[in-house]
C-alpha cells in the first residue's frame, strides 16, 4: 500500500489483476496435473514436474497480457485526461470479469478434454456441440466432472468479486515523471507479454512447452486458451484447408498403384525387413544445406566454380541429379526429408494449435535405440521447430541458446562452420556412449542476412556467390574433421537441400527453386554411381532405413531409391501451385485451374498443354492421388 502512493493506477490494478489471474491459470494446471497424475512415467522427476509450471506460466501471461491490454489502455487515457473515471472504471472491471470468466470456463472444460483426446483444448471440441443435450447430458452424468465445475463456479464467484473491488481501488495521482516512466513500463510489459519471449525472430508458439521427452509434462506447460485460439486462426487460413482432389478410397488405391504396394494392405502401410547381414553403416548425419539449388553446382551447369567441394562429392557416392524438394520453404525440407510427406500450398506442417507424431526418421531409429539430435544456427523456435522435434522423437536440439552469445553473428544466429565444429564435437559425445547416432544438420549461411566470416576468402565480388563459396568451405571443413573422427567410417552421410534458389526462372515455378541435390555418401560403403530416375526429399528416409538395414513400417509416400522400382513422376508444391515432373516433361497446375506443360529440358518456353490433354491427365493424377492420400493421413 505504500508503493502505490508512487505508481499509477493503471498500473496497479493491471498488476493486481494479472497475479491472480496467473494463480487461478495455475490452479486449473494443478487440477490437470492432479487428474493425469497416472501419466507421470518413471523417468520424470520433480525439477522436471515444477519445470512445466513454470513454463506454463508463461502461456497464461501470453492470455493474460491479450486480456489486459485494452483495459490497461482505456484506464491510461482516462488517468491522464482526468476524466472519465467512472466510465473506464466499469469498463475495466466488466470487460475483465467477462473475458476472465471465459478464459477460466475453457481452461475448466479443458481438463475433461484432455482426458479424453490427451491434447488442449482446440475448436475440435466445437464438433462435440453438433448434439449439445447429449454433450451436457454426458457431462452431468459423469461425477468426475463435478469435480471440476463445482471449483470452477466458485472460482468465477471469486474473480468477478475481486475485480470489482479492484476496480474501485482509489490511488492517489503521483507525479506526471512518474506517471509517465509505469505507463511505458506497463506497455511494455504487456506487449512482451503477448510474445511470450523476449527473442525477436519468434513469439512463444506450441512448440515452446516440448521441452522434454515427456509427452504429458510438454502440454501441461500449455494454456487451453492458446491453443484454442490458435487452432481457430490456423482454420481460417486458406493453406489450412483440407485439399479434396478426389475421393480418398480411390486416391489411396491409386497411391497403391503408383507406389507398388500390395493392394490387400492397409492404406499405404508396406513392411520392410533387414536381410539377414549387418550394415557397417550405423550411423546416419542428414545434412539439409539452405538454399542449395543444383543449378549452383558445376556439374549441374555453373560456370562460377561456387562448389568445388559439394561437388567431388557427388562423384563419390550414389548422387540423383533429378531429385526435387517437395517445396520451397526450410520448414517444407526439414519436414519430407525427415518424414518422408510432401507440402501442400501454404500449409505449415510444424505449426499448429497440437503437435501430430510423424513416422520418420528419429522415430524408427529412436525404436531401435539411437540417439538423435538435429543442429540448426539460429532460434529453435523459429518455424516451431525445437518443439516439434522434440515431440517426434529428437532427444536434443542444439540451437543459438546452446552457443556463446560471441558467436551469434545474426538473426541467423551462428556461421555454417562453427555450428559444424560445435556438431562434430556432439557427435563425438554421442559416439562415445556406445550407442548409434541419428543426426540431422539444417545450415542457413546461404541465406540473408549474409555473413562472410574475414577468415574466409572467397573468389568472387558478389555477395550472393562468396556465400555459397562460404558454404561449400564450410561443408569442406567439416568432413576434414569428421573424417579422423572414430565414427566416420560407419556412418551414412546423406546430402540435400532445404529448398533452392529461383535462378534462372524460366517458368511460373522456377525449377531451380525444386531441384536439389541429393547424395548419399559412405566412402568405404557405397561405391560411386549416378542415379537419373525421379527422386524427391520424401525418398529420403527409407532409403536410409535400406541403407542402414533396419526394420520398418512405410507408412508415407516416400519410396526406397535402392528397389528395382522406379517413379513415373516426382511432385513438389510452390504455395498456390504444384509441379510434376519427369526426364521430359514439367508440368505447372495452379490452383485457380491453369495447366503449363513444358518441355523443360530444351527450355522451351512453349505450352504444350493443348493437345496433351491424356499426358497432363495423367501427371495431375499421380500428384493429386498421393497429396489426398497424405490428406487423408492427417486426418487420421
Amino acid at each position: 500500500m505504500r508503493l502505490t502512493k508512487y505508481i499509477p493506477s493503471p498500473f496497479v490494478k493491471t498488476a493486481k489483476v494479472y497475479l491472480w489471474g496467473l494463480c487461478i491459470f495455475s490452479v486449473f494446471r494443478l487440477m490437470l496435473f492432479i487428474n493425469e497424475r497416472n501419466r507421470i512415467g518413471s523417468t520424470e522427476n520433480l525439477p522436471t514436474i515444477v519445470e512445466s509450471f513454470i513454463m506454463g506460466l508463461r502461456f497464461d501471461t501470453v492470455i493474460l497480457c491479450y486480456i489486459l491490454a485494452l483495459p490497461f489502455l482505456v484506464l491510461t487515457i482516462s488517468y491522464f485526461l482526468n476524466r472519465f473515471q467512472r466510465f473506464s472504471n466499469l469498463f475495466f472491471k466488466y470487460f475483465i470479469s467477462v473475458t476472465l470468466s471465459i478464459a477460466f470456463v475453457i481452461s475448466a472444460a479443458d481438463i475433461p478434454y484432455f482426458k479424453h483426446f490427451f491434447s488442449r483444448l482446440s475448436i475440435s471440441a466445437l464438433e462435440w456441440m453438433d448434439s449439445p443435450s447429449f454433450v451436457f447430458g454426458m457431462i452431468a452424468e459423469e461425477p468426475l466432472y463435478w469435480l471440476f465445475i463445482l471449483p470452477t463456479i466458485l472460482i468465477l464467484w471469486f474473480i468477478i468479486r475481486k475485480v470489482s473491488k479492484i476496480s474501485q481501488m482509489y490511488a492517489p495521482r503521483t507525479s506526471l515523471h512518474l506517471s509517465i516512466l509505469f505507463t511505458l513500463l506497463g506497455a511494455f510489459l504487456l506487449f512482451a507479454g503477448i510474445r511470450g519471449r523476449l527473442a525477436h525472430k519468434s513469439p512463444i508458439r506450441v512448440g515452446t512447452a516440448y521441452f522434454s521427452q515427456s509427452a504429458f509434462l510438454n502440454q501441461l506447460g500449455l494454456n487451453a486458451n492458446f491453443t484454442f485460439l490458435k487452432s481457430y486462426l490456423q482454420s481460417q487460413k486458406s493453406e489450412n484447408k483440407a485439399i479434396q482432389f478426389m475421393d480418398t478410397e480411390q486416391a489411396i488405391s491409386l497411391t497403391q498403384k503408383y507406389l507398388n504396394i500390395d493392394d490387400t494392405k492397409d492404406g499405404i502401410s508396406r513392411e520392410y525387413t533387414a536381410d539377414s547381414s549387418s550394415s557397417k553403416m550405423k550411423n546416419v548425419v542428414l545434412i539439409i544445406m539452405e538454399s542449395m539449388s543444383a543449378s549452383k553446382l558445376t556439374r549441374h551447369g555453373n560456370s562460377n566454380e561456387l562448389t568445388p567441394f559439394l561437388d567431388s562429392l557427388t562423384y563419390e557416392g550414389a548422387y540423383y541429379p533429378n531429385a526435387y524438394a517437395a517445396g520451397i520453404h526450410t520448414f517444407n525440407g526439414i519436414f519430407s526429408s525427415i518424414f518422408s510427406l510432401p507440402a501442400i500450398y501454404r500449409r505449415h506442417p510444424m505449426k499448429g494449435a497440437s503437435i501430430k507424431e510423424f513416422d520418420g526418421l528419429f522415430e524408427y531409429t529412436k525404436k531401435k535405440d539411437y540417439q538423435t539430435i538435429y543442429f540448426c544456427t539460429h532460434d529453435g523456435q523459429f518455424d516451431n521447430v525445437e518443439g516439434f522435434l522434440t515431440a517426434n522423437y529428437c532427444d536434443e536440439v542444439i540451437a543459438s541458446d546452446d552457443y556463446p552469445s560471441e558467436e551469434i553473428k545474426t538473426t541467423l544466429g551462428v556461421p555454417d562452420d562453427y555450428m559444424f565444429r560445435s556438431a562434430t564435437k556432439k557427435l563425438n559425445e554421442l559416439s562415445n556412449n556406445s550407442k548409434p547416432f541419428a543426426a540431422t544438420i539444417m545450415t542457413a549461411s546461404d541465406h540473408g542476412p549474409y555473413y562472410v566470416p574475414l577468415y574466409f576468402t572467397p573468389k568472387n565480388s558478389e555477395t550472393k556467390k562468396q556465400i555459397v563459396e562460404y558454404a561449400d568451405w564450410s561443408l569442406r571443413q567439416f568432413f576434414e574433421s569428421a573424417s579422423k573422427q572414430s565414427w566416420y567410417d560407419s556412418t551414412l552421410f546423406v546430402l540435400v537441400a532445404d529448398h533452392g534458389a529461383a535462378m534462372n526462372a524460366s517458368y511460373d515455378m522456377p525449377l531451380p527453386y525444386n531441384h536439389t541435390p541429393l547424395l548419399f555418401y559412405s566412402p568405404q560403403n557405397i561405391p560411386p554411381s549416378i542415379n537419373k530416375e525421379m527422386a524427391g526429399q520424401i525418398d529420403i528416409f527409407p532409403t536410409i532405413m535400406d541403407y542402414l538395414n533396419l526394420p520398418f513400417v512405410n507408412q508415407t509416400l516416400g519410396i526406397n531409391l535402392n528397389d528395382s522400382f522406379d517413379r513415373p513422376f516426382i511432385y513438389f508444391n510452390g504455395d498456390d501451385k504444384y509441379g510434376v515432373i519427369n526426364q521430359e516433361w514439367f508440368l505447372i497446375q495452379k490452383q485457380d485451374g491453369f495447366s503449363g506443360l513444358y518441355k523443360y529440358r530444351e527450355k522451351d518456353l512453349n505450352n504444350y498443354a493443348e493437345g496433351n490433354v491424356s499426358k497432363i491427365d495423367s501427371m495431375r493424377q499421380y500428384a493429386e492421388a498421393q497429396l489426398q492420400t497424405y490428406q487423408h493421413l492427417i486426418n487420421n
